[in-house]
């Protein structure tokens, strides 16, 4: 994984499911295609993506102030309503509410 001040961030046509991939495949310094098992589990494990697709797809009025944001190989990922995909190391915070692990001693 990359350093914590990195985000990778990513606006364009793709799906969010296909922007999630190719973000975390950028933290990873991997393509896209390398981002599957068994080194990456699928994103499935995590999140439906064919629901999230739906979710954020083309509509008449975007859902410009939607976010829905969860955890994948590491990363905290957040799609935004307006297309936007980042993928950034997990808030401090965050890991310690569920109590210190090995890779966050720091808690």
């Amino acid at each position: 994984m990359s350093s914590s001040d990195e985000t990778s961030v990513l606006t364009d046509v793709r799906s969010p499911s296909q922007s999630i991939v190719a973000a975390v495949a950028a933290r990873e310094g991997v393509d896209a295609v390398d981002i599957e098992p068994p080194e990456y589990d699928p994103l499935y494990t995590v999140v439906d993506p064919e629901s999230l697709d739906t979710l954020f797809e083309t509509r008449t009025e975007p859902l410009k102030t939607a976010r829905v944001s969860f955890e994948y190989e590491g990363y905290e990922i957040v799609v935004y309503g307006d297309g936007r995909v980042e993928a950034t190391e997990p808030s401090s915070s965050r890991n310690c509410a569920s109590g210190p692990s090995e890779e966050h001693s720091g808690c």
